[in-house]
């Protein structure tokens, strides 16, 4: 019997280069998904006579999407590199979409949070562009709130198109993954700085986006086979343990939340923690499955060998 050949690359290099992304990436896609969700939050808030978490949800979008954008800036460079993709429309990248998504949603939100800061002023104050920003405030927050789910799903689509293998093999699961994740930060946000008389759709909105991020987890750790492993080791696997266990925690104090203040903020904090531990940890195993060559190379020795088994049926059935 001959021995099962063990995989090669030359010279135990690796066989797809990692991603020259560095921690900016994954806090612009954690505060992206943020200011979506707030977005969403806000605008329901706002049709629902709930001001305090209105504002809670239109001033945490404006500031999460600025934090986004600086980040981004900063991994590019220069500004001028984000105005230089809109140059173009290619339907084909998500880099292109997910700029134009954010083209789209980001005035909104500002007009959105410029309205309710307006409406922060004395009213004697609000005369000329600001005694109108208020009215136009509903407008530009139910259109930020429509465009918001896709400011939180295309960054999963971003990194599912590369050829990173833990990125790559999670692109069933790793936009509800995503929007999920964005949903428990919104509503702990919400929870953390509105009042807990008018926090109620917060807490249902962490608690749903938490149980759907942690199904979804479980079933992406599944689907991927081999790419999986290191969301289970190293770096990787450290940081998706504790958001985990920040995200579980908070969705249980999310039950809690609607009779305690206190509870309010710490399940609000750990919703957070949880969220952006949940980007971090999937951003590190990606980087990790580009350094070592194995995931690379196994499952494609494994497709290979599928797809000869395939040829040999259909061959000895053709006979």
């Amino acid at each position: 019997m001959v021995p099962e050949a063990e995989f090669t690359s030359y010279y135990g290099r690796p066989v797809v280069r990692p991603s020259p992304w560095e921690a900016d990436i994954p806090a612009y896609i954690f505060a992206g998904g943020l200011a979506a969700g707030s977005s969403l939050l806000a605008a329901g808030a706002d049709l629902t006579g709930r001001p305090a978490l209105r504002r809670a949800g239109r001033l945490g979008a404006i500031g999460a999407l600025t934090f986004s954008f600086a980040a981004l800036v900063h991994d590019l460079g220069r500004p001028e590199r984000f105005l230089n993709m809109l140059r173009t429309a290619k339907l084909t990248s998500p880099m292109s979409v997910g700029t134009w998504i954010l083209s789209l949603y980001g005035p909104f939100a500002g007009l959105a949070a410029a309205a309710e800061g307006a409406l922060l002023l004395p009213p004697g104050l609000r005369r000329g562009p600001l005694a109108v920003l208020p009215r136009l405030g509903r407008a530009a927050g139910v259109v930020a709130g429509i465009t918001a789910p896709p400011v939180a799903a295309y960054t999963a689509v971003l990194l599912a198109d590369t050829a990173t293998p833990s990125w790559h093999e999670a692109y069933r699961e790793l936009p509800f993954v995503f929007t999920a994740s964005a949903a428990a930060a919104s509503g702990g946000l919400g929870m953390l700085a509105a009042p807990v008389s008018q926090a109620g759709p917060a807490r249902r909105f962490a608690l749903g986006g938490a149980v759907v991020e942690l199904l979804a987890e479980r079933r992406m750790e599944h689907s991927m086979g081999l790419a999986a492993e290191p969301l289970h080791q190293g770096r990787g696997g450290s940081l998706l343990r504790a958001a985990k266990l920040l995200t579980v925690t908070g969705a249980a104090g999310s039950l809690l939340a609607g009779r305690s203040r206190a509870v309010a903020a710490v399940s609000g904090v750990a919703l957070l923690a949880g969220s952006a531990c949940t980007r971090f940890a999937i951003f590190e195993a990606g980087q990790e499955s580009a350094r070592d060559p194995k995931y690379t190379v196994v499952p494609q020795r494994e497709r290979l060998a599928r797809d000869a088994r395939a040829g040999a049926v259909q061959g000895g059935g053709a006979d």
